[in-house]
């Protein structure tokens, strides 16, 4: 079988588009984007270009965007940013179980410098009660951090009743969108956010550039301190080639998202679906809300088996299985675990995440490969 990539949630292939709009700068953006003669005008001209490009995605301000160099250092600074900016007013934060260990760590790691953490349970379809969320708010709150889209299950947190909820006690709210950025319409004030944290590899664009909206008015305390790039909130020269990559990318996913690509994904990813409960019937469980879901997640439990060794036999196909294996003992994945999925059930769970490459011939394909295993 020809390699067939349906892993578009760990990572994506960089756009033509964006290969295009990368490649002049190699020869004539060359000058650091902050001097003031004539060789920096080039670099700062794009480097704001791509700022803009960012922002027309997300309905923000160009001003808002700060360059980062990926997801994870987005929430870094969201989260310990926040900390240090408002610990004389408060040190709780709210969030829930099956966030990103790019959010469960670095608040691990504010806990061990006296921040309060309350991590909310979600339910079996893997989201958090907004009610819970009220519920956990203290007097000594200042932030709630509840993830967009789930990486593995595609679950949709109800993000806009949430951020209503952190508005009404005054709290600031900061969403991981890594995943449902490009995917999904994610308008920053119809999401009703203060915080929101972008990684370019997710959505076409390069590994290693990524971007924090951060909304007007919203303190932050630098964890890169220096010259004060970024508005001083993200020391060090930007990356003026990687940023323009960034701002290409949602240049085009904004474009994507109006000509009907989620649209189009659902429907593959429905098909396949269907493929799956006729192959398999009931020894396919689906992972995740049958609704609120990103249009190209598909994450399902082939009970009785390990999701490794289904991907072993789907040679040439890349997918995703969530449970990890170590010395020779496999876990179940932390997050299906919080969302309550026996392990015997969820040690067969594979994640098929689709694309803008992915085509009908190859989800079929790979359905037929999946009926071969099936019959043995």
């Amino acid at each position: 079988m020809a390699g067939i990539y349906l892993d578009y949630n760990a990572s994506t292939p960089i756009a033509p588009e964006v290969q295009a709009a990368m490649l002049p700068l190699l020869e004539t953006a060359y000058g650091n984007p902050s001097s003031g003669h004539w060789a920096s005008t080039p670099a700062k001209a794009a480097l704001e270009h791509a700022r803009a490009q960012v922002a027309g995605l997300l309905g923000a301000s160009p001003d808002e965007i700060v360059f980062t160099s990926g997801g994870s250092e987005a929430n870094n600074l969201a989260l310990k940013g926040s900390f240090f900016a408002l610990r004389e007013r408060g040190e709780h934060i709210i969030t829930e179980a099956t966030e990103h260990p790019a959010v469960l760590q670095p608040l691990a790691f504010l806990e061990r410098l006296g921040a309060s953490v309350t991590r909310l349970p979600v339910d079996g379809t893997g989201r958090v009660d907004p009610e819970a969320v009220r519920r956990a708010i203290t007097p000594r709150t200042v932030l709630v951090s509840v993830m967009h889209a789930n990486n593995e299950t595609g679950t949709l947190q109800p993000i806009k009743v949430i951020g209503t909820i952190a508005r009404e006690h005054g709290i600031r709210f900061h969403t991981d969108a890594a995943q449902s950025v490009g995917k999904l319409p994610t308008k920053v004030d119809d999401l009703g956010v203060d915080l929101l944290s972008i990684a370019g590899h997710k959505l076409y664009a390069p590994k290693g550039i990524g971007a924090l909206y951060v909304r007007r008015g919203t303190a932050l305390e630098p964890l890169i301190h220096g010259a004060g790039h970024e508005a001083g909130r993200r020391a060090g020269t930007e990356s003026v080639l990687m940023a323009a990559a960034l701002g290409a990318a949602c240049e085009l996913a904004r474009t994507n998202l109006d000509v009907g690509e989620p649209e189009r994904l659902r429907a593959l990813r429905d098909h396949f679906w269907q493929a799956l409960q006729a192959i398999f019937g009931e020894r396919v469980v689906l992972n995740g809300h049958a609704e609120h879901r990103l249009p190209n997640t598909l994450n399902v439990n082939f009970a009785g088996r390990i999701g490794a060794e289904v991907l072993a036999h789907l040679d040439g196909v890349a997918a995703s299985t969530g449970s990890a294996c170590h010395a020779g003992r496999v876990e179940l994945s932390p997050v299906l675990a919080a969302m309550g999925v026996p392990e015997p059930v969820g040690m067969g769970a594979v994640r098929f995440s689709l694309g803008r490459g992915t085509t009908q011939a190859e989800i079929d394909a790979v359905a037929e490969r999946l009926r071969a295993i099936a019959s043995r």
